[in-house]
């Protein structure tokens, strides 16, 4: 199971359909996004300031437009209020919000934070975090994968089956060593022993 989330950045279609055990929020305009893909929301919520007209959906919540939190990141609360283990975010990247585009990288740490994992996908791209852990990426025959340090150093961080090996070393906020690594045809393992990394997958 998995959550599917839509906001109302740039959408360029759905990498996999949720399935009927799915759940679906739409954070406001984000609900243009799901029409789009022909996905019905469980549930809407936002303060609707980008979005035309609130549709008559069985479940919505309207959230006040001064608040602490966005639509996405309090889509993504209510996820883990239901004990949503698994989300994917769309519609969270790209127009002329970089503002945004980086508040939801910083919510993929937040689901790091509270034991999930999550998934920001863009346009030929996708995003995901780990904290004082490791994922391992399937082999692609091409593909660049990016690493950067988000917040204190990082310590003890290696990569394998990369074209560019690390082993135990640290990582810090202020120097991108990890940026454009590449898939050579094998499994890649990023691990890191304390601290946070945010991992792009580039096609």
């Amino acid at each position: 199971m998995a959550c599917y989330i839509f906001g109302a950045g740039d959408f360029d279609g759905l990498e996999e359909r949720p399935g009927a055990e799915d759940y679906v929020i739409a954070a406001d305009g984000g609900y243009t996004a799901c029409r789009r893909a022909g996905v019905e929301p469980q549930l809407l919520l936002g303060d609707f300031d980008s979005l035309a007209e609130v549709p008559a959906l069985p479940h919505v919540e309207r959230v006040p437009v001064e608040k602490d939190d966005t639509d996405m990141m309090l889509a993504i609360k209510r996820g883990l209020e239901r004990g949503e283990t698994l989300f994917h975010l769309y519609g969270g990247m790209g127009g002329q919000r970089t503002d945004h585009t980086v508040a939801n990288l910083q919510a993929l740490l937040y689901l790091a934070d509270h034991g999930a994992e999550g998934w920001l996908h863009g346009r030929g791209e996708r995003w995901t975090a780990i904290r004082d852990g490791s994922i391992v990426f399937p082999a692609r025959p091409e593909g660049i994968l990016s690493v950067f340090c988000v917040g204190p150093d990082a310590e003890g961080v290696t990569i394998r089956g990369a074209q560019y090996p690390l082993e135990g070393a640290i990582l810090t906020a202020s120097v991108p060593l990890g940026v454009s690594n590449h898939f050579i045809g094998q499994d890649i393992m990023v691990e890191v022993i304390h601290g946070s990394l945010l991992l792009g997958l580039h096609n």
